[in-house]
């Protein structure tokens, strides 16, 4: 892989799976609205999380992308075909607490890794059907319209988003707390936001977070974790404490912030809202 052809094959093949889990949800939304608050099998799990992931699973596990099929790490069903080149990672409903209560901040994230990097992401609000885009080396769209980050690179004038309670005021200008890390991480990419700060203490996983980070990076943005460890990692376990900005100088000033930052309590084993 590597040609303008199989980014088109990837991306094709993840926004075919975001329409899949868009229309399942919408059937169920629809036939079964009693159901839509309805807990799943472990805490933090709803019953339209099981259903997104069951479409999602339609999609990708037949799939074959360079004539090869793909494995997929998702939040609800684990790791399948890890030693196949192209993993999918796959939060069917990041956000699914405020997806059970319409607050309208809920996204299907997906994101194609490719020999162990990042090749391309699908972020879908799944309430309002805004798509975020991007492919290595060219570039994130919203809806089709390229987009850039702010650029602010000063904190005192910067308005975040936080995952978290951040426990107190670290000089920005005003915050914002939304719950669901992808769509906050495509939010700094288009310049909603200028930057975000993972208030959590190892509490975000490979598929909350990696389909917003292509999105950003790909938009001039940058992304870390605390203690630098790699974004990109399979392990169904791994957890980030992450910080992301628009430009360089701010993100070093919110890297600041947050090892400032009183200790938190890291969360269990359930990460997503």
């Amino acid at each position: 892989m590597g040609s303008d052809g199989d980014d088109d094959e990837l991306v094709g093949l993840l926004e075919r799976t975001a329409d899949a889990v868009g229309a399942a949800l919408e059937d169920f939304r629809r036939t079964a609205p009693e159901r839509w608050r309805d807990r799943g099998d472990r805490p933090g799990q709803y019953a339209l999380d099981l259903v997104a992931d069951r479409a999602a699973h339609e999609v990708l596990d037949p799939a074959l992308v360079g004539g090869e099929p793909v494995g997929v790490l998702s939040e609800e069903s684990g790791l399948q075909g890890a030693d196949r080149r192209v993993v999918v990672v796959v939060d069917p409903v990041d956000g699914s607490t405020n997806a059970s209560r319409r607050i309208p901040w809920y996204a299907c994230s997906l994101a194609a890794v490719h020999d162990g990097r990042l090749r391309a992401a699908v972020v879908d609000n799944l309430a309002t059907g805004v798509r975020y885009r991007a492919v290595r080396g060219a570039g994130a769209t919203r809806d089709g319209v390229t987009i850039r980050c702010s650029g602010q690179d000063e904190l005192a004038s910067a308005v975040l988003v936080l995952n978290g309670y951040a426990g107190a005021h670290a000089g920005w200008r005003q915050y914002r707390t939304m719950g669901a890390m992808a769509l906050d991480l495509c939010a700094v990419a288009d310049g909603t936001f200028d930057g975000s700060v993972d208030c959590t203490v190892d509490a975000i996983n490979p598929w909350d977070y990696l389909g917003g980070v292509l999105v950003l990076e790909e938009a001039g943005g940058s992304v870390r974790d605390l203690h630098d460890r790699p974004l990109v990692d399979l392990d169904p376990g791994t957890r980030r404490t992450l910080v992301s900005a628009g430009s360089a100088d701010l993100l070093e000033q919110l890297l600041q912030a947050r090892s400032a930052m009183p200790p938190g309590r890291p969360r269990g084993p359930v990460v997503a809202p």
